[in-house]
Order: structure tokens, then C-alpha cells, then sequence
């Protein structure tokens, strides 16, 4: 019988170490789970049913009725599938191996895309000229993520942006699953994003965009667990690096280490994303050499 060795680089920076061969279907990204993560992935498949009947309970036969999240068929009655598992993984991770957190991370996550109806939002038509410049996909980096650009002042008229919360909150769900058809959980299942805040203050924020961007944040870090590489915040105001520095001690190590605070201008910009982005995929007006947006 012909084995696999999965393996996995230790955090002391030795050599990978091998994980137990398994008979798993392998791709290039299950191949890095650790023999930890397999064990849980194991156990967590086998309350995959009652995640469903949960998540569905006026659903008839909804434990053995396949469902698609992000992409990716979840078949109950076989879940021996290398995208699966890298989905699955998620909310393990998410909840640091623990697979009763998880499961319960999993049903909120179907519960809310079934309540938000996620799916009518991606095929909703958003005005142009209010959200067209708030957000754009462009390039990849070195490892062929894709890059997400946030650009929070590329609409200045905050009434037009965030009088209707609940338009924007869908227009934002939409986006990030835009950006996330970008990905196919075979060779990458993350995502690069840059917070740009160029025309931000603390004058041009009212109680509507206070509320749209907690319940956002509320939003992204219950229902889209693991899906960011790396996060860089762009173009900051003096004020808002003073928060971020006096709540990095509240963060979470795995968090902060995915997330980097730039100044401003081109060239201090590209100093920071080149190492991670070839310049022929970042945006000129980010110190690379790209006619983006």
C-alpha cells in the first residue's frame, strides 16, 4: 500500500517534520496538516450530520442533503475530499483544534448564510458610483494569493456610503465573496488584504459607518474564519496607529503576526508589500508598476 507523508515546518524553524501517512485524498494544502489537525479533522467529519441538522432544523433530511459553502460541495455521505478537509480546517483552526468550538463555529456560520441570505447578496446590483471605488481585486502575490484592496476614503459621502447599513453590509458580504471565488482550496485558501485609509479621519466617521464597520468586523471574524494571510493597514492616520498599538497587547499572537501598520506614501508603501507582492502585480500608486485601479 503506497503511503504520504504530510509534514509539517516546526515553529523552531527545523526541519518539517513527518506526520503519520495516511489513505486521506492529498493536495497541496492537506499536505501541510499536522497529525494534531488529522485527528480532529477525523473526529470533526463525523459530526458533520448534526451540523447540518442544526444549522437546517425545518430542512427535511437536511443530515444527509449535500450543501456548498464558498464554493465547495459538503456532502455528508462523502466527505473524503482534500477541498473539504481544507474548508473543514477552518474552523478547527479557528477554534484551535477544538472540535466541539468548531462544530458550533460551523452551524452559526450556515445559520447566518441561510438568515442573510448570502446568496441574493452576491446577486444583488450595487450602485457604481457609491461602492465602485470602495473595493477592488488586483493581482496576486508571490504564492498566487489573490489581493484585496479596501479603500476606505474612495467615497467621501458617508450618507451616500452608510445611510443604508444593511446595503452595505451586503455590498461588503458580496465582496469578500468575490474575493474568495478566488480561491481554490487546492493550492491557496487565503488571501492578502490592504487596508488603505488615505482621506480617513476621525471627523469623517458618523454613528452609521461606527456601525458598519462593527457589525462587519463582527461579521467577517464569525463567518470567515481563516481565509487572511496577511493584512496590511495602508495609509494610516497618526490617531489610528496610536489605537492600534494600545490594543496590540489584547490581540491574539496569530492574529498580530498577520497584520502589519504602513505609513504613507508610494515608496514607504512598497517597501513593505514588494517583499510579498512582484511589482508587476501591485498598483502604481503603491510603489509597484501595475496600471490597476
Amino acid at each position: 500500500m503506497s503511503t504520504q507523508e504530510v509534514t509539517q515546518e516546526t515553529q523552531t524553524g527545523h526541519e518539517p517534520t513527518p506526520v503519520e501517512p495516511t489513505q486521506e485524498p492529498q493536495n497541496a494544502l492537506t499536505e501541510k496538516f499536522t497529525a494534531e489537525e488529522w485527528d480532529a479533522l477525523k473526529a470533526f467529519r463525523a459530526k458533520i450530520p448534526d451540523v447540518l441538522a442544526s444549522a437546517y432544523p425545518d430542512k427535511i433530511h437536511s443530515k444527509t442533503t449535500a450543501i456548498k459553502l464558498w464554493g465547495v460541495t459538503i456532502d455528508p455521505a462523502d466527505l473524503l475530499d482534500a477541498r473539504v478537509s481544507v474548508v473543514l480546517m477552518k474552523f478547527l483552526r479557528a477554534r484551535y483544534l477544538n472540535v466541539s468550538e468548531g462544530k458550533t463555529m460551523l452551524i452559526s456560520t450556515l445559520r447566518w448564510r441561510d438568515e442573510f441570505n448570502v446568496e441574493a447578496a452576491c446577486n444583488e446590483t450595487y450602485p457604481q458610483d457609491v461602492f465602485g471605488e470602495l473595493g477592488h481585486i488586483s493581482g496576486r502575490d508571490k504564492q498566487g494569493r489573490p489581493v484585496v484592496y479596501n479603500v476606505y476614503g474612495g467615497n467621501q459621502d458617508l450618507k451616500a456610503v452608510f445611510g443604508d447599513v444593511q446595503r452595505f453590509l451586503r455590498w461588503r458580504v458580496a465582496f469578500m465573496e468575490k474575493s474568495i471565488e478566488l480561491l481554490d482550496f487546492e493550492t491557496n485558501d487565503q488571501m492578502i488584504q490592504v487596508h488603505d485609509y488615505l482621506g480617513v479621519s476621525m471627523t469623517s466617521r458618523d454613528a452609521n459607518s461606527k456601525n458598519a464597520a462593527s457589525e462587519a468586523s463582527s461579521i467577517f471574524s464569525g463567518h470567515y474564519p481563516e481565509l487572511l494571510f496577511k493584512k496590511y493597514f495602508i495609509n494610516v492616520p497618526s490617531y489610528m496607529t496610536w489605537i492600534f498599538w494600545l490594543f496590540k497587547p489584547l490581540l491574539p499572537s496569530a492574529t498580530l503576526a498577520k497584520m502589519s501598520v504602513v505609513g504613507s506614501g508610494a515608496s514607504t508603501i512598497g517597501k513593505a508589500l514588494l517583499p510579498e507582492i512582484d511589482a508587476k502585480q501591485l498598483p502604481k500608486r503603491y510603489g509597484g508598476e501595475a496600471d490597476a485601479f
